[in-house]
């Protein structure tokens, strides 16, 4: 899609990066020529990660593993630390570590919503802060991306806590981006549709009927893929874009423009009988 060395001599972090999109992410990122460390908890997950993300790797683009968990500052800031003493420097970070359960909202416990709120929100703040002062520290310009949902700005019922917290972190994103801009920070965020993933996806589809359910909502008919999210995020991350900040972008066939439109669902009946309809609402002329 772009020049193999878009993102040539730029390190970059991404949270999650052991799985799922964060995974699809990496690749991309290295096959573009720059250096990735992917973190998350589970240093099996990295390690067994590793050897997809070399083979995707083209001139330059290299990748390292660093086990942490965002929701304590203190393993944020050795991340941070790990990936300058190995690439020699931080220019962009992918917040993209996440959880998220469905549940009767006057059931939710409070470690529940902590358990969310903590990883996506505090863990998204913890990683920006961090990135953000090794770029001022080095007056260095830098982008970072973070991965939120069209429900950040609408809320949505059975998820409460991952509402709160991808709401809280586009609000972070457009607050920075006006603070830090004199510094050339540049902070967007994707707003992805329902992509599959191993393990998460299926933990969010209740009952059988979930899934053709879900894709009859998307205009386009079909569900996201990661690589699409990729393409996005490397050209969020790139130079091809330095104008550009602040912005929420939305990938998600349309989805929730559909969902918002007062008569969007018509479009799921036969035209002609659609049409049909339209025309029998329509005034007749008297004689």
């Amino acid at each position: 899609m772009f020049d193999t060395r878009i993102l040539a001599g730029k390190s970059l972090l991404v949270t999650g990066g052991g799985s799922g999109l964060g995974l699809a992410m990496a690749k991309t990122f290295v096959s573009y020529g720059a250096r990735v460390t992917i973190a998350g908890r589970s240093p099996e997950r990295l390690e067994a990660a590793m050897p997809e993300i070399a083979a995707a790797a083209r001139e330059g683009g290299e990748a390292g593993p660093f086990a942490a968990d965002v929701r304590d500052p203190g393993q944020v800031e050795a991340l941070v630390g790990h990936a300058v003493a190995r690439f020699g420097k931080v220019d962009g970070l992918v917040n993209n570590a996440a959880g998220n359960f469905l549940v009767f909202s006057e059931d939710l416990t409070p470690n529940g919503f902590d358990a969310i709120v903590r990883t996506v929100l505090y863990g998204s703040v913890h990683c920006t802060l961090a990135v953000g002062r090794h770029l001022l520290s080095r007056q260095a310009p830098g982008a970072i991306v973070s991965i939120v949902t069209s429900y950040a700005w609408t809320g949505t019922a059975f998820a409460l806590p991952s509402a709160c917290a991808k709401a809280g972190v586009l609000a972070m994103t457009r607050s920075l981006a006006v603070e830090w801009g004199r510094a050339g920070i540049r902070l967007n965020a994707i707003a992805p549709g329902p992509i599959p993933t191993e393990g998460a996806f299926s933990r969010l589809m209740a009952g059988p009927g979930a899934e053709s359910n879900a894709i009859q909502k998307i205009p386009l008919g079909r569900f996201g893929r990661k690589e699409e999210i990729a393409n996005l995020a490397t050209f969020l991350l790139s130079d091809l874009c330095p104008y550009q900040t602040g912005d929420c972008v939305t990938m998600d066939g349309g989805e929730w423009l559909a969902g918002a439109g007062e008569f969007s669902d018509y479009r799921k009946l036969p035209r002609e009988e659609l049409r049909a309809a339209l025309n029998a609402l329509r005034p007749t002329k008297k004689s």
